[in-house]
């Protein structure tokens, strides 16, 4: 209901117009779009043809005509970034709520590669470790006032002489009391859909959009006055000799910036005297808009080159997507992409959407507000938070040993002399094999759900593709854990009746 709200919103109360096409079929075509990797005439082609499809989106019977214009699309994921974003919060929420341990093949992922198995030693080293973080959180508690969670051991010295029996039953009933479950959380980077920028191809397109710019201008005064000289073929000569070179050399490409330069500022000058004679209203949105971050683009691009460096705040990579900016990532791969940061939190194998930014920004500033949102969601704080080291910084580490929260990995400060034991080298071991299962999600999310390349062009529609694709995710995952129950009934009743 509330989405429906929240999608009525946008359409007045009114018998004239269309009629108002309901959520549930833009969001049923939305996600069998996503599904199956479909432009948008090829989803309403496929919906068209198949009468499952069309009972998803809620039509009361097969029919022979597409259900809307293609078109529409594209107002849906303006129209149902919210939405999406809630939707998806209440599927994973949901999802990890019901699902049990048995259902998932791994606790912390939810993926195929089986339960990690720990001896009686390490598990014992590790209950102790969270009986430990409650002794000291609720000592430091009690010095600040009174304690509001449940009874803990008056001092940590008295936790030495309890038996071994009793301090698992005292360290597990605290923990399900307080902390339940693991939590993985990760960033990446959403690549657009754009070529790889460079300042040379970036003015020399700068300049080619300014030049059918003055030409618009120009058209009402054909034969009146004469057109304004803006050299385009001469321009372009000097830019063709550089970008057929292989490897042109650091003298050469200055140089050749410095030339592009000079044609796009004559040509702002131009439509700046245009301008004085002429209104841009001739212009249309996409032209005016494009004359806008040109302005800027030539702003920033005349400053690199004076100070001679490659780096500028809010640096625009594409004209016609000017809210992307370059995410340093340094990977193997690729050191630097180009598109939308997201911050990803996982439990029992479904994906929570924390945080998504178009600037770049330090992952571990968000891991509070993670954990915070853990506790909103499932009613407790995790026992276990599995992270990179990036994530490991002393306020993040404080926070969590003051609620009793695991951060798997190396203590900070200088490393022992003797290095790690065999048993620390084992325990690490298998906690980065269960902190990958999130690069596996992210793997599945950009090799099947295009995630790895993000087609739309708008801020706002990119952020819905994001958000529906981790919500398809979700959706699958929620699907394999059904029918596994289905599966398990299913062979425990042939079981039964052979035994029968």
């Amino acid at each position: 209901m509330e989405a429906e709200k929240k999608y009525g919103q946008f359409f007045k109360d009114t018998l004239r117009g269309q009629q108002t096409i309901r959520l549930r079929m833009g969001l049923g075509a939305l996600i069998i779009q996503e599904r199956m990797q479909l432009t948008d005439r090829e989803t309403l082609e496929s919906i068209r043809e198949n009468p499952y499809m069309q009972y998803f989106i809620g039509l009361p019977g097969f029919a022979m005509k597409q259900p809307f214009h293609h078109s529409m699309m594209t107002h849906f994921r303006k129209r149902l970034t919210e939405v999406l974003a809630e939707l998806n919060e209440l599927v994973a929420s949901t999802g990890a709520k019901e699902t049990k341990d048995d259902e998932d093949s791994n606790d912390a992922s939810g993926g195929a590669q089986g339960k990690v198995k720990r001896s009686k030693k390490e598990v014992l080293a590790v209950q102790a470790e969270q009986q430990t973080m409650f002794v000291e959180a609720a000592d430091e508690s009690s010095k600040a006032g009174p304690p509001q969670t449940a009874a803990m051991p008056e001092s940590p010295e008295a936790t030495t002489f309890v038996s071994e029996a009793h301090l698992v039953s005292t360290a597990s009933e605290a923990t399900a009391l307080q902390n339940q479950g693991t939590m993985l959380v990760d960033a990446t980077c959403a690549p657009a859909d754009v070529s790889y920028p460079t300042d040379l191809n970036l003015l020399n397109e700068a300049r080619e959009k300014l030049e059918a710019i003055i030409d618009t201008l120009h058209e009402p005064f054909i034969g009146q006055t004469a057109k304004p000289r803006t050299y385009r073929e001469k321009a372009r000569k000097p830019f063709l000799a550089v970008s057929k070179q292989r490897r042109p050399g650091p003298k050469v490409i200055r140089k050749a910036i410095r030339l592009q330069l000079g044609y796009v500022g004559r040509n702002l000058a131009i439509i700046a005297e245009q301008a004085e004679v002429q209104e841009l209203t001739l212009l249309s949105r996409k032209a005016y808009r494009d004359l806008l971050v040109i302005h800027e683009l030539y702003r920033q691009q005349l400053h690199m080159y004076n100070a001679r460096s490659h780096q500028m705040e809010d640096r625009i990579v594409s004209i016609h997507q000017p809210h992307i900016r370059p995410i340093v990532r340094g990977k193997a791969k690729a050191r630097v992409e180009f598109g939308a940061k997201i911050a990803v939190s996982m439990t029992k194998g479904y994906a929570f959407l924390d945080r998504l930014s178009w600037d770049n920004f330090n992952e571990s500033t968000t891991l509070i507000d993670v954990i915070e949102k853990y506790r909103k969601r499932m009613g407790f704080y995790p026992a276990v938070v599995q992270a990179d080291q990036i994530y490991r910084t002393r306020e993040n580490r404080s926070f969590c040993k003051q609620h009793g929260i695991r951060l798997r990995g190396p203590a900070l400060g200088r490393k022992p002399k003797n290095g790690p034991t065999s048993e620390e080298k084992q325990v690490l071991k298998q906690d980065t094999g269960e902190r990958n299962a999130i690069e596996g999600k992210f793997g599945e999310g950009k090799r099947k759900y295009g995630l790895g390349c993000i087609r739309a062009r708008l801020a706002k529609t990119s952020e819905s593709v994001i958000t529906l694709q981790l919500l398809v995710m979700n959706l699958e995952r929620r699907l394999r854990v059904l029918f596994f129950l289905i599966f398990t009934m299913q062979s425990r009743g042939r079981l039964a009746l052979k035994a029968g």
